[in-house]
């Protein structure tokens, strides 16, 4: 069974935050993983961003997976 050992990512633009400081806007565009011939890369993604992307990507420790829409594992906010 193969196994994510890094998450790629790209800066894909730019935005500003409340405090009016421009910050990078980061995408995941693949993964590097374990397999039983070695470690692949796999690209879901090619990132698009203005002027083109420079090539350059991140490599992570892969974040736990959160189902989306569900709270955190936190039992006192649970109405019994």
């Amino acid at each position: 069974m193969s196994k994510v050992k890094k998450e790629v990512t790209a800066i894909v633009g730019q935005y500003t935050n409340k405090e009016g400081q421009t910050k990078n806007r980061y995408q995941r565009i693949g993964s590097i993983i374990e397999t039983r011939n070695g470690e692949m890369l796999k690209l879901d993604v090619i990132p698009l961003k203005e002027n083109g992307w420079d090539g350059w990507a991140y490599l992570n420790d892969p974040k736990p997976y959160e189902p989306k829409g569900l709270p955190a594992d936190n039992d006192d906010d649970l109405a019994f």
